[in-house]
């Protein structure tokens, strides 16, 4: 492999990760706040693509327009979500029962888009979408960085939430003692409310920012919720620093073994590192004290 070949592959893996870390910020948030394996988390992903591509069809504007919509109405829906289902379900049988849950509604979208939409693959076609960057000396496709600019700022937005207001510190000590924060006085059932809703506004903006440079199809949710899953089970359930970090190792790594492996099998670099993790640390590798700083 050649140096530029070389740089170019970890600049796009770099992107790539960046991506990687919002898309499965959601599912974090999910298990560390209520211990909810939210299968449907990547059908709402491509639920908010698809508003995008349909928002840019009908008005002809930039899709990343859609998030004024999509973004609030995806809390309220995770919020009503989380309060009528989840919050029914019997604590000592909540992970298992989440899954089928999650399942069940995963399935309803997946129907419904084909259904309104037929399962004709979409794309969204920009002014900008055949545009590149020079970025260290590799050409970039403009898509990606916008993409990866998204990811940022909602990430950098998701902390700030998080470590600099008094919601995001309520959040925090629900995912991180859920028993001590009831005993201080914070209603961790509300804020479990709150927290399924961020996570789905998550989804909206992480939908919208794979739809600029991927095409959609209503299955295509099975493809992404095997490498979220073992995104989020690297970086440690709960942690949503060792998250990022994960994501982001696992774009280089993946973006890396796309050139002498080819786009399909570079994918399997998600389940041998997550076969690698429960094996050597089940808890994942950037769990504890990184979860503890965020």
């Amino acid at each position: 492999m050649s140096g530029s070949l070389l740089l170019q592959s970890v600049i796009l893996g770099l992107l790539l990760g960046g991506l990687y870390a919002l898309l499965a910020a959601g599912l974090t948030l999910y298990f560390g706040v209520m211990r909810v394996v939210m299968i449907a988390h990547s059908a709402f992903l491509i639920l908010a693509a698809y508003l995008a591509w349909w928002f840019q069809r009908e008005t002809g504007l930039d899709p990343l327009l859609s998030l004024v919509v999509t973004v609030p109405l995806f809390f309220v829906v995770g919020f009503v979500m989380q309060r009528l289902l989840l919050a029914r379900l019997r604590p000592a049988t909540l992970t298992m029962m989440s899954v089928l849950l999650t399942f069940a509604i995963a399935l309803t979208i997946e129907g419904l888009l084909g259904y309104v939409f037929s399962g004709t693959q979409r794309r969204i076609q920009l002014d900008y979408s055949g545009s590149s960057l020079e970025v260290f000396g590799a050409n970039i496709a403009v898509v990606k960085l916008i993409a990866f600019g998204l990811a940022a700022v909602a990430l950098l937005g998701l902390w700030a939430l998080m470590k600099l207001t008094r919601f995001g510190q309520a959040l925090r000590a629900t995912i991180q003692h859920p028993e001590a924060a009831r005993l201080l006085g914070i209603n961790t059932d509300r804020i479990a409310g709150f927290g399924f809703g961020l996570g789905l506004a998550t989804a909206a903006i992480g939908g919208t920012a794979l739809s600029l440079d991927s095409t959609i199809y209503p299955s295509l949710h099975w493809h992404w919720i095997g490498p979220l899953m073992a995104i989020i089970v690297i970086g440690g359930l709960g942690s949503i620093p060792g998250a990022a970090i994960a994501a982001m190792l696992l774009g280089v790594s993946q973006s890396l073994l796309q050139v002498p492996l080819g786009t399909t099998w570079a994918q399997t670099v998600f389940y041998i590192a997550l076969f690698a993790t429960l094996m050597v640390r089940p808890q994942g590798f950037f769990g504890g004290r990184l979860a503890q700083r965020f």
